[in-house]
């Protein structure tokens, strides 16, 4: 069995675990496999266990990729999770499948734009920032450029919003962590009952090492980087910082 097949097995008896735990049936968290910074040849490898949902940080990185993965496997998703800014909406519609990092109705308009041009429907979430932590992107949930989001939405006809995302706080004790999660379940709950024009059904939460966290407290996809791929390297992170600078 190879590396990354042990890793998978072993994520996979974690999910399993976990989900017998909170009650909940296996088939209801989808697993995306974060491959930002790893080769193209890991992503085919997991294509090959059958993973079939992958996540990126940067648009150029994946531009890059992209060409290494052709042609690509109708049954495989690629969504990009990482910050976008509106000046690369364009290039980010022609690359990916997804969005799971909307923060702005000025980058939802942008994206409605593009995918209207391509002639796509393309799949997005909402990021909600639930932490203080500076570094941390995504909406205020309370902010009045949130509610015109939520309200124009439904009207952006050529994008589907399937839910919402988030991340936890870096190194915070587990309540904390479960809070965080929490916190973004009754804010689905809460949108939906006040948008019911919009479909937020997907909850995008947990990472490596808090997603069993996250599956208590009821995300339906979590989002394993190194837990399977292993760790990055700084050099790996600093060349894809440079990539998309340049």
């Amino acid at each position: 069995m190879s590396h990354l097949a042990e890793n998978l097995a072993r994520i996979e008896e974690r999910i399993e675990r976990a989900c017998r735990t909170a009650g909940r049936l296996r088939s209801d968290v989808e697993l995306m496999a974060v491959s930002k910074t790893f080769p193209a040849e890991d992503i085919l490898a997991a294509e090959a266990l059958g993973i079939t949902l992958f996540g990126e940080n940067r648009v150029q990185e994946w531009s890059q990729k992209v060409t290494s993965l052709s042609p690509k496997h109708e049954s495989t998703k690629h969504h990009l999770i990482g910050h976008l800014q509106s000046n690369k909406a364009a290039r980010a519609v022609e690359l990916f499948d997804g969005i799971d990092s909307l923060d702005s109705l000025k980058l939802a308009e942008r994206l409605n734009d593009a995918a209207a041009k391509l002639g796509k429907r393309l799949p997005v979430l909402i990021e909600v920032k639930l932490s203080t932590e500076e570094t941390k992107a995504g909406l205020d949930p309370d902010a009045v450029d949130t509610a015109q989001l939520l309200e124009r939405l439904p009207d952006l006809s050529n994008l589907e919003t399937h839910g919402l995302m988030t991340i936890a706080p870096w190194g915070a004790p587990d309540d904390e962590t479960r809070a965080c999660f929490r916190a973004l379940h009754e804010l689905r709950d809460k949108w939906a009952a006040a948008h019911p024009r919009l479909n937020i059904q997907t909850l995008s939460m947990g990472m490596s090492g808090d997603f069993e966290l996250a599956i208590a407290e009821g995300a339906t996809r979590i989002r394993v980087g190194t837990a399977l791929f292993g760790k990055r390297t700084p050099e790996a992170l600093r060349a894809a910082a440079e990539m998309e600078q340049g």
